[in-house]
């Protein structure tokens, strides 16, 4: 398999799971790549018509918007989401992934005013301490953290679930560029100019999970994206951490269930700087692991 291959395929803009299959029952990405090319696989003149592009006029484009192209099991993958079942077979990245101590820091976008005001502290005491924040870039819990790291000079990594050249929403393209500023980056696994269709946010929470040493959701109703996030680092075996809220609050029910399931309880800010300073060790064991 070259990587010209695989950034074709890369720029269906498939699902994850229907690139799996795909590989599967081609057995290679090469396979694949000639079976939607050639059309002996329908799947669409759209997604054809993509598969036909040449890898260089794709390499070509991502330089255009300043962007790269990272294979799972390249040197500039991160390791730690490499090992990971389940991970995407790519990214596409704005910027560089911070090579450091990650906390995911996620909740509902439907915060209350004290909720986004935790997240901003959360993350701003994470960089304070040394760990980068990842998050989603979503209105509420996830906005108000990666604002909190990027005011204390800290690195951030945002997960989009569309392509990188779609900030969604598109009046956080300030804080993209905040972000990218002060070191951080963002990254998908969708290839640019893709839609944020709703059904691609589940599965790019795994990759939020899978970047985070740890998990912790400030605030989350009964369903939602920050709960499939603490559920898949539970599977990956991720420490996820919960803030505890009023039992008659609706943005409190998600995490008061997770510290009911086994979540550990974060108080406020001072709880998490030492709780992360106690986490480190765990940190670098698997960062280690993952080299």
């Amino acid at each position: 398999m070259s990587d010209g291959d695989l950034i074709r395929l890369a720029w269906c803009g498939l699902s994850p799971r229907k690139v799996s299959g795909l590989i599967e029952r081609y057995r290679s990405v090469s396979g694949a790549v000639d079976a939607i090319s050639t059309g002996s696989l329908d799947l669409g003149p759209t997604v054809r018509s993509a598969c036909r592009a040449t890898a260089e006029q794709r390499y070509d484009e991502l330089v255009g918007i300043g962007a790269t192209f990272v294979a799972r099991g390249s040197s500039g993958y991160p390791p730690a989401l490499d090992r990971l079942p389940g991970s995407p077979p790519w990214l596409f990245v704005v910027g560089e992934i911070p090579d450091m101590p990650s906390v995911a820091i996620v909740g509902t976008r439907s915060c209350t005013t004290y909720g986004s005001g935790l997240a901003h502290a959360y993350g701003s005491v994470a960089a304070d301490v040394g760990w980068s924040v990842v998050s989603g870039l979503a209105r509420g819990i996830d906005r108000a953290a990666h604002v909190g790291a990027v005011a204390a000079a800290g690195r951030c990594s945002a997960i989009f679930g569309s392509g990188i050249d779609v900030i969604y929403p598109r009046r956080h393209r300030p804080l993209v560029d905040d972000i990218l500023a002060s070191g951080g980056c963002t990254a998908s696994e969708y290839p640019p100019g893709t839609r944020p269709d709703s059904w691609r946010f589940p599965t790019r929470n795994r990759i939020i999970a899978g970047l985070s040493d740890v998990v912790i959701v400030v605030e989350a109703g009964a369903t939602g994206g920050a709960l499939i996030t603490a559920r898949m680092a539970v599977d990956y075996g991720i420490p996820v951490f919960a803030t505890p809220g009023d039992v008659d609050r609706p943005a409190s029910i998600g995490t008061n269930l997770l510290i009911r399931d086994g979540a550990f309880p974060i108080f406020d800010p001072d709880d998490l700087a030492k709780t992360l300073d106690l986490i480190v060790p765990f940190a670098r064991a698997r960062q280690e692991i993952s080299a």
